[in-house]
């Protein structure tokens, strides 16, 4: 039997601890559902780039008359599933196979239409791994998979894929097609696009000549002069990109689909090739961290489904620093006003309910907003005032990085205000009375004592605001972000930052490989992989900012409780 203390102490602990119980199931079920969540996206982002063996698979079909035909398909094997529609085959109680397909890669788009398929697991009659069998990677029209046949060289000569030397003779084919690609590249990116905007200034300059006279046509001489010499320099430049694109075409790669048809492609259309079946496992681990290098380097190709995304990775970067550095000023001056210097009544009690509210208020809203406020008005008025002689053609009245920017600094500024306000409490008024009591004034404490002690706090919400703000894609569709933008907002041109330039977004890059892609499956990989990208650039954002904080939290303990 219990003695009367023990039931005493029973009974003094049953009051409120189920729901202790209850709050700590729901925290391990959030935190259960969060590692799954980032597990999920870290096995299926990081299989992108580990490569697959190809299988040469042998498929038994029935045709019209009756007689088994069979069809030999080559192709990665992605995984093994049940069909959709397993009750038309007997559901549980068939064969396994008779409700299982396989998802296989297939490739050679402009020839099978589709990048993958599906075969029903009942008609896989044999499996093999031959070693001849390659998988090229090409600019245009997704991979190729077959068997490599020869190679004809514009010199004279072919190369058969039974010579020994035919895999080093590619690759050095191929290391000049690159060569000569990113040639081409700079020709007609930097060398061309120079010239055309030395044009660009010529036609405005011509076009602001209202005068007449003498010296008015003297000017206009000197322009003509001088377009002739541009247009020049663009001819003979735009012959030698031609001449090098002819060469990109003299040398064939021809090899053998699993159909036994052959077909060939200039090796300037190919960027790299591999054999799946004979690389082992180091070999795939370097070839792993090859893949990660020119997904994070390289710029999209194919709608977006095949290369890389590092314009969307500056972009996203880019804006969340702009984000951030306006945010911020106008958060903390807001907080400081309302908190230290406002007269507390009704007044400020209904500005601070306002800005409550407008963290509930939904993203896209914020969208409309910028797209009729900076983008028309603003941007507008700076194209009416500044750049009046490239109208109709808008400089600033359209989308752009910094107008999305500004954005989603209006979206995330009721986190800064908030987050400021309270730093500013924690801080003790025994600091504040030391100051004063020292000869300050209020700004100067403020300014010299309360903002520093008050630093971590306000840093807390900058970490909030780059979190959402880096994350969000609705507004960015109405203020600047676009599908592709190899141009990035920042380079080697003056005035060397262009916030006036559109951009790319990870969040966006997401949905619209998603939503929008032609060929879904292809894109649901990239999917993944991206979306792990965005994780991983949010983190060590926020890392940054965190360790900053931290910093400053130790240095100004002494000012806070």
């Amino acid at each position: 039997m219990s003695t009367p203390a023990q039931k005493k102490n029973q009974t003094s602990r049953t009051p409120g601890e189920a729901f202790v119980w209850l709050s700590s199931m729901g925290l391990a079920l959030g935190l259960i559902m969060i590692i799954f969540l980032l597990g999920l996206i870290l096995v299926r982002g990081l299989a992108v780039f580990w490569i697959k063996p190809v299988a040469e698979i042998t498929l038994l079909a029935t045709d019209t008359g009756g007689n088994e035909v069979a069809e030999v398909l080559a192709g990665q094997i992605v995984r093994r599933q049940e069909k959709a529609d397993t009750a038309s085959v007997g559901g549980g109680g068939a064969d396994a196979d008779a409700i299982m397909e396989w998802q296989l890669f297939v490739a050679n788009k402009e020839v099978n239409g589709i990048s993958f398929r599906f075969v029903d697991a009942a008609a896989v009659k044999a499996v093999t791994y031959p070693d001849e069998i390659m998988m090229v990677e090409r600019i245009a029209s997704g991979r190729v998979i077959g068997r490599p046949v020869h190679l004809e060289l514009a010199e004279g000569g072919v190369i058969t894929a039974g010579d020994p030397e035919f895999d080093e003779i590619l690759s050095a084919n191929l290391a000049e097609m690159n060569q000569r690609r990113i040639k081409i590249g700079k020709i007609e990116r930097d060398q061309i696009g120079a010239i055309n905007r030395k044009l660009e200034k010529l036609r405005l300059k011509e076009k602001n000549l209202t005068t007449t006279g003498p010296a008015a046509a003297k000017t206009r001489a000197s322009i003509e002069e001088s377009r002739r010499e541009l247009e020049k320099a663009y001819t003979e430049l735009a012959a030698e990109a031609r001449a090098l694109r002819d060469l990109q075409t003299k040398d064939q790669f021809v090899y053998r689909l699993d159909t036994g048809a052959e077909r060939r492609l200039p090796t300037g259309q190919l960027i790299s090739f591999v054999y799946p079946n004979r690389i082992g496992f180091f070999g795939r681990v370097g070839l792993f961290f090859s893949r990660i290098r020119d997904f994070v380097m390289e710029n999209p190709r194919e709608a977006n489904t095949e290369g890389g995304i590092f314009p969307a990775i500056f972009g996203t970067f880019a804006m969340t620093l702009i984000m951030s550095v306006a945010v911020m000023p106008f958060g903390v001056v807001a907080a400081i006003y309302l908190r230290e210097y406002a007269k507390q009544g009704p007044l400020v009690r209904s500005v601070r309910i306002s800005v409550n509210n407008l963290a509930g208020v939904p993203s896209i809203v914020f969208g409309v907003f910028g797209l009729g406020f900076f983008v028309y008005l603003v941007g507008g008025t700076i194209d009416s005032v500044f750049f009046s002689d490239r109208l109709p053609t808008p400089t600033y009245g359209t989308g752009g990085i910094l107008w999305a920017s500004l954005t989603l600094a209006l979206l995330t500024l009721p986190v800064v205000i908030v987050a400021t306000e309270e730093a500013l409490a924690a801080v003790s008024r025994g600091t504040w009375e030391a100051s004063l009591a020292c000869g300050a004034s209020k700004w100067q404490t403020i300014q010299r004592v309360v903002l520093p002690a008050s630093a971590p706090g306000i840093l807390t919400g900058l970490i909030l605001a780059m979190a959402r703000g880096a994350g969000e894609v609705a507004p960015l569709m109405l203020v600047g972000v676009v599908k592709l933008a190899p141009t990035l907002p920042l380079d080697l041109v003056p005035p060397f930052v262009h916030l006036d330039r559109k951009f790319m977004h990870l969040g966006f890059h997401i949905f619209d490989l998603g939503f929008q892609s032609p060929d879904a499956e292809a894109a649901k990989p990239m999917v993944f992989a991206t979306t792990l990208l965005l994780i991983l650039l949010v983190v060590l954002l926020n890392l940054g900012a965190i360790l900053f904080r931290n910093h400053l939290r130790r240095k100004y303990a002494a000012g806070t409780f």
